[in-house]
């Protein structure tokens, strides 16, 4: 049966406490620390050597689309009527409204040690451990807007500036693509400074603390934000109809991507599937 990923200003009271009810028993479990485990040992950089699965790649939007489910289907055992809600950050931008708020995901950093202290994932509350992760500490931490080199969220002219661009992505295929939609919306930009971030990466940097490098996930606002971002991609399919992922086909031997990057019908470690297979989700969910 097809369910619905809602924006997350639109959930009800009761919708709300599900979704952070269903959470809080994933992490319980040790489910969820699986999750941000997978996700640092697949934060594979440019300069680093082997492939390439989620990031600064062309498969960052397969890849993360199977690991939205493979969440969101841990999720579903807990409560079957849950699915992850998306946070439009070009609409929902103070950082006090959704999904900021108490009964939500709680609020900012202290600005003594950037703590997150309200909320159900407040490490007071008993429920949110820190336990996998490329720093040290406990407790989950926020710090919005990065003062100390201040940035903004993205606007909708700058997401639909990506949308714009007709191909998927383009060699080499990396953080350094200049054409495509792919590294327009995951955000590897140009310049220095806060020039360097766009889009994806961009709110990953608003967000601040947790939210930086592999380790994201320990922060439940990584879900809300890929789940938009999941959507851009069915946006951007139904903007440029027939318009397919990139590359076909593997780049060949002498090209420096070569088996460095994943081509529509290859394998996605560590699933098994093919970016093909996750084009189109619209037997398993829709968006409202």
């Amino acid at each position: 049966m097809v369910y619905t990923r809602k924006d997350v200003s639109t959930l009800t009271a009761a919708e709300r406490r599900r979704f952070v009810s269903a959470m809080l028993e994933v992490k319980r479990r040790g489910e969820y620390d699986e999750f941000v485990r997978m996700h640092i040992d697949y934060y594979v950089a440019d300069g680093d050597d082997g492939l390439r699965a989620a990031h600064m790649t062309p498969s960052f939007l397969p890849w993360h689309r199977r690991f939205l489910l493979q969440l969101e289907g841990a999720l579903r055992r807990v409560d079957s009527s849950v699915s992850v809600p998306y946070w439009d950050w070009t609409r929902d931008r103070s950082t006090t409204s959704v999904p900021w708020t108490k009964d939500l995901l709680g609020g900012d950093g202290r600005r003594s040690d950037r703590q997150v202290t309200t909320g159900p994932f407040a490490f007071a509350e008993g429920n949110w451990t820190i336990t996998q992760g490329v720093t040290d500490g406990e407790f989950l931490t926020r710090e919005f807007g990065r003062p100390r080199q201040p940035l903004r969220l993205p606007t909708a002219s700058e997401l639909d500036a990506a949308l714009d661009d007709p191909l998927y992505d383009a060699s080499p295929w990396n953080s350094t693509s200049r054409r495509g939609f792919r590294n327009k919306l995951e955000g590897w930009g140009h310049g220095p400074g806060n020039a360097a971030w766009a889009n994806h990466n961009r709110v990953h940097r608003w967000v601040g603390g947790h939210m930086l490098g592999g380790g994201s996930v320990n922060d439940p606002a990584f879900w809300l934000h890929h789940a938009f971002v999941d959507l851009q991609w069915s946006r951007w399919q139904q903007r440029h109809r027939g318009a397919r992922y990139l590359p076909e086909r593997p780049p060949g031997l002498g090209d420096p991507q070569h088996k460095r990057v994943v081509a529509r019908g290859e394998e996605m470690p560590p699933w098994g599937v093919t970016p093909e297979s996750m084009e189109d989700h619209s037997a398993v969910y829709r968006y409202a």
